[in-house]
């Protein structure tokens, strides 16, 4: 196992195993002549720029023959892992001493316990090709790689107020170099830093870590059924409830054998599970549901995941009412002779049942209507650019019900309340989607293809932060309808407002539609070139990286429909993870918040200080709010960057200790403060954002941090803060609120997760 950075202390049988990896790591990249060659040392490194590898490959070729032998790389591993910190301190002046000396490598042997390494010790010689000092030119030129290695883009005078922080905060003497005491010193206040400095890149170089199982399965702890306890409870009772009703079916039946016991208790649990499909699919009722009671009992924002779950049981239980009533079709035609199997299943027989003895022929046509609708409503179907597929195949739930009507004499009992609702809900929706199409008054492109659509308002569109609504734009899809989140506040009367990332083929078209016209086709036909003409009248270009549009295109909406976000404003202690366009729902939470805080500004008359009162009312219980915005590269931080900086401005007055919300801004592109090839960066960032109190990559007070969050230091510093009973709210992929869901059950706190 690789050692953490810094320590020399390794057991016999860990260091044994580590060179072993390494060696066969070594043997992996090396060419035949077992040495590596820079072109091969760099891509093992996983640089993005030539500029480190070359660096550290010419500190690592201590013979100067132009490759690494195995017994080279050891010598300069060893020293970033055994190392001590004065040692790795003296590579890393190395590294930014771009015109310095040579490095030497010679050995010192130690011994921590019963264990003996080597360590090499680091000597400057060689031709006097510098004067073993850092100067402003040098400490630009690295500085600028490491930019380009974070992926981070900032002007030239920019780079030039990073490089002036760093240098004038190093040169103690004020000599106009700094020598390796005075980076010795600046590094000193970074104790955190200097115990964990390592090249992070060199993945290939660390065995891949041991997998920690634990001894209870995860869905036995008390954790997991704290924060699963409602889904848990709904799934309890839904599994009873079917076996109750199979039961009662098949006892009712027992006289007739036992494979009609098992298709008439299949069916039983079909016009329930049938009835249930519709049920979770109300999404008026059951956006009303969650301002009652029952959203604390039943998890209704799972809807989604548990009607795709019924659908599964639903043919499952198909497949096994169709066979056993196929076994005992096949029993009854071998015993009275009267009618062959064939008759049984395609002519109308009133011993069968249904409506006019068709349950067969029914029967046959609902499994294969409920097939097809699985097949196309798989995730290869609906996102591989095929939604309309999807879409009309799941308008047979029309006939599939229709045949159930005919082939079950009991199945109308079942769904005549849910399914008049589903029909009002129906024509409500229908009425409201054609009464008149909304006006789309400007679109702004924005970077990493997202468009910003600002839409008008209707007078009587009511609606809570973080709700949803559907979205039709004929132009693009005439019967496509896709879920969008609304990102403006609902304080926002005039307007609302929409950001959609460009990942399918319907968003993709969306964003061609209104992007920039080209030059002009040669001979294009009169109506393309004007449309294109009168296109081109109302582009503006807003900055650098956005583009806007003012366009009369129209548009239909449906909703608003809820989210687990409506929770948030009940919550005491609320933790707000968004990643990338996952911040769209608290983007409108958090302009509702700064809408309420407005209103309860107050200011004195005599000395104008000004403070907001208690933000805590029958309709908001929060006392804090932590909001985390985690993204890939710089690019996407300018979505909501403008909205960021007028919350940090609404509650600039307040003492950091005591604000009502404190944001978190993680770019993971960018790499971290440990890392040898990003330390100058972040420090010279560090020091600069103290001093002008902003940040440079964002432009907001909050220091955008490297790398991806430590979850344990982020809920261990929520948990001390106590400010109540703690819920985390997340929108963002998969994997990612996979690990922080596992992080909410090791700490106790809630975990809700936005679903589409």
């Amino acid at each position: 196992l690789c050692p953490p950075a810094g320590s020399c202390i390794m057991s016999t049988g860990e260091d044994t195993k580590w060179l072993q990896w390494v060696t066969k790591q070594f043997e992996s990249i090396a060419g035949e002549d077992k040495e590596i060659s820079l072109g091969e040392f760099r891509t093992a490194l996983q640089v993005k720029e030539s500029f480190f590898a070359e660096r550290f490959f010419a500190l690592f070729d201590t013979d100067g023959s132009g490759t690494i032998s195995l017994e080279e790389l050891l010598k300069a591993l060893s020293l970033l892992v055994h190392g001590t910190e004065m040692d790795k301190l003296r590579f890393l002046f190395q590294v930014y001493d771009v015109d310095g000396k040579r490095m030497k490598y010679g050995f010192i042997w130690g011994c921590e316990g019963a264990v003996v390494y080597q360590v090499p010790a680091l000597s400057l010689c060689g031709p006097c090709a510098g004067n073993g000092s850092i100067d402003p030119d040098e400490l630009r030129l690295v500085l600028r790689w490491c930019l380009q290695e974070s992926s981070i883009t900032l002007p030239e005078e920019r780079l030039g107020d990073l490089t002036l922080a760093l240098f004038e905060a190093a040169d103690k003497d004020h000599s106009g170099s700094i020598t390796f005491e005075e980076l010795k010193e600046e590094l000193e206040a970074f104790p955190e830093v200097m115990e964990n400095l390592t090249i992070s890149a060199v993945s290939w170089l660390k065995p891949p870590p041991a997998v920690e199982r634990s001894h209870q399965p995860r869905c036995l702890t008390r954790a997991y059924w704290h924060n699963h306890r409602g889904t848990l409870v709904f799934l309890g009772g839904y599994t009873s409830l079917n076996l109750l009703l199979f039961s009662l079916a098949a006892l009712h039946h027992a006289s007739r054998g036992g494979w009609v016991m098992v298709a008439r208790g299949c069916g039983q649990c079909l016009n329930f599970n049938c009835t249930l499909l519709a049920v979770l699919m109300l999404r008026r009722c059951l956006t009303w549901l969650r301002a009652t009671p029952v959203a604390k009992v039943v998890p209704l924002d799972q809807h989604i995941v548990f009607h795709q779950l019924v659908g599964y049981v639903v043919l499952a239980l198909a497949a096994v009412h169709t066979g056993a009533h196929l076994a005992n079709f096949s029993r009854l035609a071998r015993q009275d002779r009267h009618h062959a199997l064939t008759e049984y299943l395609f002519s109308a027989l009133p011993e069968v049942g249904g409506l006019g003895g068709t349950a067969s022929q029914t029967g046959l046509a609902l499994q294969g209507l409920l097939a097809t609708m699985l097949a196309f409503s798989s995730p290869c179907v609906r996102r591989s650019g095929h939604f309309e597929v999807f879409y009309w195949t799941h308008l047979s739930y029309i006939s599939v019900w229709t045949l159930l009507i005919l082939h079950g004499p009991h199945f109308w009992k079942w769904f005549v309340v849910p399914g008049c609702l589903f029909v009002l809900e129906k024509v409500q929706g229908l009425a409201w989607r054609h009464s008149r199409g909304l006006r789309i008054v400007e679109v702004n492109l924005l970077p990493s293809k997202v468009t910003h659509l600002v839409i008008e308002r209707p007078q009587s569109f009511h609606y809570k932060p973080g709700d949803y609504i559907y979205l039709n734009i004929p132009a693009i899809a005439t019967y496509e309808w896709h879920p969008f989140t609304i990102s403006s506040a609902p304080e926002q009367q005039e307007t609302l407002w929409l950001h959609i990332r460009s990942l399918g083929q319907w968003t993709n078209k969306l964003y061609e539609y209104f992007q920039e016209p080209k030059s002009p086709i040669p001979e294009p036909k009169p109506l393309s070139r004007s449309l294109r003409k009168k296109r081109q009248q109302f582009w503006v270009q807003v900055g650098a990286n956005v583009a806007q549009l003012l366009t009369d295109t129209r548009c239909y909406i449906d909703g608003p429909y809820g989210t687990p976000a409506r929770k948030i404003f009940s919550s005491e202690h609320a933790v707000l993870i968004g990643a990338g366009i996952g911040i769209t729902p608290f983007a409108s939470i958090l302009q509702s918040i700064m809408y309420r805080y407005r209103r309860r500004k107050q200011s004195c008359p005599s000395c104008h200080y000004s403070w907001c009162g208690d933000l805590q009312d029958e309709e908001m219980a929060l006392r804090k709010v932590d909001f985390i915005w985690i993204n890939r590269d710089q690019k996407h931080f300018e979505w909501f960057v403008s909205l960021l900086t007028k919350l940090e401005m609404e509650q600039a007055e307040q003492e950091a200790g005591g604000r009502f919300l404190e944001m978190h801004m993680y770019m993971t592109s960018a790499l971290s403060k440990n890392d040898m090839k990003a330390i100058g960066l972040q420090m010279a960032l560090d020091l600069l954002a103290t001093k002008e109190q902003k940040d440079s990559i964002t432009g907001l007070r909050t220091r955008t941090q490297p790398g991806h969050p430590d979850w344990s230091k982020v809920f261990g510093k929520v948990a001390e803060e106590k400010r109540g009973k703690v819920q985390v709210f997340f929108c963002g992929p998969p994997a990612l609120a996979k690990v922080v869901r596992a992080q909410c059950e090791r700490f106790g706190f809630r975990f809700f997760k936005e679903h589409f």
